[in-house]
């Protein structure tokens, strides 16, 4: 490779252009790590802007589909690809109906692979759960 052609390549990695995993899951509903959980992950009705804070929706359920009440989440994340966490400190907020949780204070940086880790202290037990989500760049409100 030339010198010139590893700029590019070095230039495009840093700038979010590396491929995600060929076998990604990106599936917003899944078990917890040790199937004490169902988990779903909610985004928003239409996708943020790049920068721009928004909210999820967590529904929360035993392993047998009951909703679970009284959840405490722990909200860890980033870009595996770039090393770097989640550009701010989203919380579940408050508990809505039914299992649901809000998730407040989500904001991507850029384009590319975001993980969502959700640390799960519920009344069944502690869990956790990974998400992968990709980020396009939706226009602006």
């Amino acid at each position: 490779m030339t010198i010139s052609a590893a700029l590019v390549t070095a230039a495009l990695m840093t700038a979010g252009c590396m491929a995600p995993p060929k076998n990604l899951d990106l599936s917003l509903a899944k078990k917890s790590a040790s199937g004490v959980y169902q988990v779903e992950l909610l985004p928003p009705a239409q996708a943020p802007a790049i920068n721009q804070m928004h909210s999820w929706k967590v529904k929360l359920a035993t392993a047998e589909g009951v909703p679970v009440r009284g959840a405490k989440f722990l909200v860890d994340g980033g870009m595996p690809q770039h090393g770097h966490g989640l550009p701010t400190q989203p919380r579940v907020t408050r508990e809505m109906e039914g299992g649901t949780y809000a998730l407040d204070g989500m904001k991507f940086s850029m384009t590319g692979w975001w993980e969502m880790k959700l640390a799960i202290d519920g009344p069944q037990g502690a869990d956790k759960v990974t998400f992968n989500t990709m980020v396009t760049n939706p226009s602006a409100r």
